[in-house]
């Protein structure tokens, strides 16, 4: 008999728990957040929006669009519609030159714009900075809180900008810089010449007055710019989908928000050249989080060059204003811009010479904002614009049907598969069908936090990997039954059989679910689309069937033993031996003694103890039996010698006594 401890109740105690634990997780999602109690649905199943692109190239000379071009884009758009939190989306290439992408459900404006959104990012710096506002005026001046600032990652220095002016003490400038000065907000055409034509001959010029001598000599605005400057709207959407002007000019631009416009110098690093960018906590000199949130960039080998001479201009302007340097100093010359899609997406200060290509950018960042930024950063630098041609629903109705089609499939299959183990294993069948309900409800409750934390969607693949893991989980018990099953035949009590046929089950299970599991990690690897949601699930119900195997139907099988039903082996429990098929089986009599059905083995043999002794291995049992079945034959061989020699020894006497006989009587004549 087997010493080990048995704790099923704690195994199952531990399964409650946590699937207590998980619903609760989405209740409490449900309240403070709005998440769904129930899994998200892929395009295939809910329907959702699809935009067909027209990719255009950004390099000079209209260049042909190349396959690799398409291929670019579609890797670049799917990473960024993953990094928005949107599973289960398509991006496909329709023809030679259109793109198409759909999504399921209904997305929002910030995924749609990152989907519709140029491809071209790079950093240009700063000359001066003015509020978005729709009033008129000839003359302010006007406060401006810029939230992000730019360290060295190296850098102990970790203080965040503060508040800076967006124009300053009005000095003379005969390259316009006194006139920028006077339309920090926005003004009409009319106002805008006269405030732009420094020379009032009429006409804008779009060149420079001087050399610039570097990308932030102020030199770049010209009378062109700084009308443009003055005219624009950032309050007005279409004025903020501009397009980004040439890398070698300055232009005049709108934050992403709406809030603040720029002029910004020609580009000094190009978004190609940055690597990497990530958010993460924010640490201090000592490397201890310091709670708030900030995005680290990291350049390859020409953008550090690019950006370590950048750096050393702006960080020149960094203190300016407080030390009384002229307009020409404007602390608005310390600041970067990084330019999406013609966009200023953020414009940190600059406050370290940064030489080693490692940036970190702080501010008044949250997770999810900072998140964002660094999706932006990532995946923005696409060789390619687009034009959407076409933007429109797309039905569920069909989707809805094969769900039905599918949700049908899956009743049928679990009730034949209940009604089976009902007909093969009879009492056992209880264990089996809880199984697949625990089984079916951890899958549920999985799903659905997968949909409410990961954006994750169910698609009708999906669907297929979970109807298939009914099949999973039915052959992890039938191999554990029959295992059990097995040493009842070979003579284990039940107790016994049930611990012996465990051992030997768990491993084949195990075995048998990585298996599963491997494929559908490399399946989900190797693939794309909806193959992937047929991975993911088969993986994910391979995962659960090794929880509830281990946690609710061993559990339970060591449970239910105990009682008389399934303890005594009754017909109707799935463990009768009789009905397995047992030969000579053994039946336990208490104090480790064992005993022999009552069977016939030659003339009156009874039933008799095969050996006594605690603790004997299935090897003693049989060697026993054996040497009782011997010992009774012997027996019953000598018995049977017995009466026939008795037999013979009863004729001869009786020749004998007949001899005699004949003799007397011959006499008597």
């Amino acid at each position: 008999m087997s010493t080990r401890k048995r704790r099923p109740v704690r195994s199952l105690v531990t399964l409650i728990v946590a699937m207590v634990v998980a619903v609760a997780g989405l209740v409490i999602g449900n309240v403070t957040k709005g998440t769904s109690l129930v899994p998200s649905l892929a395009l295939d199943l809910q329907g959702g929006t699809q935009l067909i692109l027209t990719p255009k190239s950004t390099e000079e000379g209209d260049r042909a669009i190349t396959e690799d071009d398409i291929t670019q884009a579609i890797s670049i758009i799917r990473n960024r519609i993953d990094a928005s939190g949107v599973a289960e989306s398509e991006i496909t290439s329709m023809g030679s030159d259109n793109i198409v992408v759909s999504i399921p459900g209904t997305p929002s404006q910030e995924t749609l714009d990152l989907i519709r959104s140029s491809s071209q990012m790079n950093f240009r710096p700063v000359l001066r900075i003015g509020l978005a506002s729709q009033k008129v005026a000839t003359s302010s001046t006007a406060e401006v809180s810029d939230k992000d600032s730019a360290q060295s990652a190296q850098s102990a220095d970790k203080t965040q900008s503060a508040t800076e002016q967006a124009s300053a003490d009005g000095a003379q400038s005969a390259d316009g810089a006194q006139s920028v000065q006077q339309v920090s907000t926005a003004l009409d055409e009319e106002s805008a010449m006269k405030v732009a034509d420094l020379n009032q001959d009429g006409v804008l010029s779009d060149q420079p007055n001087s050399t610039p001598a570097n990308g932030t000599d102020l030199a770049w605005i010209t009378e062109q710019v700084l009308y443009d400057f003055s005219v624009l709207d950032c309050t007005n959407s279409e004025a903020r989908q501009q397009t980004e002007g040439a890398a070698d000019k300055p232009y005049a631009a709108c934050d992403s928000d709406g809030q603040l416009k720029y002029i910004l110098g020609p580009v000094s690093v190009a978004g190609s050249n940055l690597s990497n960018a990530t958010a993460g906590q924010v640490t201090n000199s000592t490397g201890q989080a310091t709670g708030a949130w900030g995005v680290d960039l990291q350049f390859d080998s020409e953008g550090t060059k690019a950006f370590a001479d950048s750096s050393e201009l702006l960080y020149s302007y960094k203190d300016s204003d407080a030390e009384g340097k002229s307009f020409f100093d404007s602390p608005d010359r310390n600041h970067f811009a990084v330019v999406l899609d013609g966009s200023v997406i953020t414009a940190p200060s600059m406050n370290a010479v940064i030489s080693d290509g490692r940036a970190q950018i702080t501010g008044n960042f949250t997770a999810k904002s900072a998140t964002a930024l660094a999706n932006q950063l990532s995946f923005g630098s696409l060789p390619l614009n687009f034009e959407v041609e076409s933007e429109q629903r797309i039905s569920a109705t069909l989707g809805s049907d094969h769900l039905q089609k599918g949700m049908l499939a899956g009743a049928i299959g679990f009730l034949l598969v209940i009604l089976y183990l009902i007909w093969q294993y009879r009492g056992l069948a209880l264990i089996s069908a809880g199984s697949l309900f625990v089984a079916a409800a951890l899958t549920y409750i999985v799903i659905a936090l997968l949909s409410a934390t990961m954006g994750y969607r169910l698609s009708l693949a999906g669907v297929a990997g979970l109807i298939m893991a009914v099949g999973v989980t039915a052959d992890s018990f039938i191999v554990y039954f029959e295992r059990v099953r097995d040493e009842v035949r070979d003579g284990r009590p039940l107790a016994a059989a049930v611990d012996e046929g465990w051992d030997r089950a768990k491993r084949t299970i195990l075995v048998s679910d990585a298996v599963n599991l491997v494929a559908a990690i490399v399946l989900y690897l190797l693939a794309v689309g909806g193959v992937q949601g047929f991975a993911f699930t088969l993986g994910v119900t391979t995962v659960i069937d090794i929880a509830v195997i281990f946690l609710f139907t061993h559990p339970m099988m060591e449970l239910l033993i105990r009682t008389k039903f399934f303890g005594e082996g009754h017909r109707l429990s799935g463990l009768d031996p009789e009905h397995l098929g047992a030969k000579n089986s053994l039946i336990y009599a208490g104090r480790g003694r064992v005993v022999m059905p009552k069977q016939k083995q030659g003339k009156g043999a009874t039933a008799q103890p095969v050996t006594e002794g605690k603790g004997m291995s299935l090897a003693q049992r049989r060697r026993a039996q054996r040497l009782a079945e011997a010992k009774a034959e012997a027996e019953a061989q000598v018995e049977e010698a017995r009466a026939s020699a008795d037999s013979e020894a009863t004729k001869a006497e009786g020749s004998a006594v007949d001899g005699e006989a004949a003799e007397q009587k011959g006499d008597a004549k």
